[in-house]
């Protein structure tokens, strides 16, 4: 028990034999830590808060905050500045690609047209109304989707010429599509969705799109690059043009009716088809078909077929508007009668009044209101 000591007094020595005696006079100026119990805080130093005082203490904690709060928020205006160059540059970047690309390299690529969907491009004016480049993509593409897809034609190659025929033909199009909205202002004239849906329902009851939905799509896609919308769409042009036509053609509307109107009090129905009738055949047989008709039978207009089928053997027909069968064949005004009915099928008479090819009124108003084309393909 004694030698521990001695021991632990001897290590100390060496130890203090170690320490420089520089750093021994260091140590020894050092103050003592006061290790003396210091003074116990008072609550009555404490600020207390009232509702008199809420408002100076939290203007004091503002005040605290503000120097974080300044730097945060010029920090956010600089980055919405920054968000806001970027953006107004890339939109400059796009419309300048954009005009280059429709105006200058005549491009048609499903990027661009999906472009000319939002932003209206013009492509022409047809008197004061703009024709939009959009109107132009979507006659071209489908032109061009058929002839590649079903025709294997290589537009950029070889068929390069028959690109540019069909983008003068597509142009012309559209433009005229324009003048015969504004005739069909003039007449007060419109197509409804109700009008685009029941011809489309006519047409689909003839199996003439396809077994279904599904069918008729693939057809579409496949042939014209087109959705079921877009075909509505080039449907409800159609139908504009040959109520236009129908509008504007007062002495085949007249005569038409009057051949309805006499059939229907009982005249002779053979007798006023070789009267009247426009169709070469009717002048012979007198409006007689010739075969049984049947409801997928492709060489009748979707509306005479229905209007067909919705007569009872003897009856005649109000006058229809039928669109035409053959192209670079017109819409007509057409009569019928059914003679007898068997089965799914039935026989019958037709009287065919031509409607006028409308093509020489929008000649007529291209030349009171001129078209201004902005691209020389």
């Amino acid at each position: 028990m004694v030698k521990k000591p001695k021991l632990k007094l001897k290590r100390l020595r060496r130890a203090k034999e170690v320490v420089p005696e520089v750093m021994a006079a260091k140590a020894a100026s050092l103050k003592p830590i006061d290790t003396s119990a210091t003074d116990p805080v008072s609550l009555d130093d404490v600020p207390k808060i009232t509702t008199e005082t809420i408002a100076e203490h939290r203007e004091q904690v503002l005040k605290g905050a503000r120097k974080f709060i300044y730097p945060l928020a010029h920090s956010k205006r600089t980055i919405i500045a920054v968000t806001a160059s970027v953006i107004l540059a890339a939109g400059i970047g796009l419309m300048v690609y954009c005009s280059l690309a429709l105006y200058k390299f005549y491009q048609y690529n499903t990027f661009l047209y999906r472009v000319t969907q939002v932003v209206p491009f013009p492509i022409a004016k047809a008197g004061s109304h703009y024709v939009t480049y959009e109107n132009y993509l979507f006659e071209l593409r489908h032109y061009v989707h058929y002839w590649e897809s079903q025709q294997q034609r290589n537009f950029a190659g070889a068929d390069r010429q028959q690109l540019l025929s069909f983008r003068k033909q597509a142009l012309q199009s559209v433009i005229d599509n324009a003048y015969v909205k504004q005739l069909a202002g003039q007449h007060h004239l419109s197509v409804g969705n109700k009008e685009v849906n029941a011809r489309l329902d006519e047409v689909r009851a003839q199996n003439r799109l396809g077994g279904d939905n599904k069918v008729f799509a693939d057809v579409l896609r496949s042939y014209w690059g087109w959705s079921i919308s877009d075909f509505k769409r080039s449907l409800k042009q159609e139908i504009l043009a040959e109520k236009v036509a129908a509008a504007l053609d007062t002495p085949a509307t007249q005569k038409a009716a009057s051949a309805a109107a006499q059939a229907k009090a009982g005249a002779d129905f053979t007798t006023l088809a070789k009267q009247l009738s426009d169709d070469p055949t009717a002048k012979d047989n007198g409006g007689d078909y010739g075969f049984p008709i049947t409801k997928t039978n492709p060489n009748l207009p979707p509306e005479v077929i229905s209007a067909l089928f919705s007569l009872k053997n003897g009856q005649v027909s109000d006058m229809i508007l039928a669109s035409p069968v053959i192209a670079n064949q017109g819409p007509s005004l057409q009569i019928v009668k059914v003679t007898s009915i068997s089965g799914n099928s039935v026989t019958a008479q037709h009287i065919v009044i031509n409607l006028k090819d409308i093509s020489g009124n929008i000649k007529a108003l291209k030349k009171q209101k001129p078209v201004h084309e902005y691209v020389q393909l």
